[in-house]
């Protein structure tokens, strides 16, 4: 199976990262995207769709159709709404080995697990690991 389009994906995000100056201004830009998050309803913000591990309320409702994922995310805080977002746009729409193909390096490569506290870094780590634990559900049920 072909991962280019979720390797480009990571490349945008780290173009766009890298561009911006200093550390300030990448958090300025998670937040944006937080704030940009669509609003999820009231009835996807549910114990099975809640993040363990994360220092806020984070919320990933996960769905697979025709073999691709569906993804949102919820969060009463701005930065890990917009954590949230950075994986949304990379695994929206793609096939659900893409979260084990394709890992998310680019968090890597931007210096954002470096440069997050530790319960942030934590929280991002927990929201991979349920959007894992949730894709290999719908691996197992093909």
């Amino acid at each position: 199976m072909d991962y280019s389009s979720c390797l480009a994906k990571q490349t945008h995000i780290k173009e766009t990262f890298l561009s911006l100056s200093s550390q300030e201004e990448r958090y300025q830009r998670i937040i944006e995207l937080g704030q940009k998050a669509p609003i999820m309803a009231l009835d996807d913000k549910v114990k099975e769709n809640l993040v363990p591990g994360c220092q806020s309320l984070l919320y990933l409702k996960i769905e697979c159709k025709e073999g691709l994922l569906s993804l949102q995310a919820s969060s009463d805080a701005l930065i890990s709404a917009g954590l949230a977002q950075l994986l949304i746009q990379v695994y929206d729409g793609e096939p659900t080995e893409a979260v084990f193909k394709c890992p998310p390096l680019f968090l890597k490569e931007i210096g954002l697990l470096e440069a997050l506290s530790p319960s942030r870094a934590n929280g991002l780590k927990s929201l991979y690991k349920k959007l894992q634990n949730e894709s290999l559900k719908f691996l197992v049920s093909k």
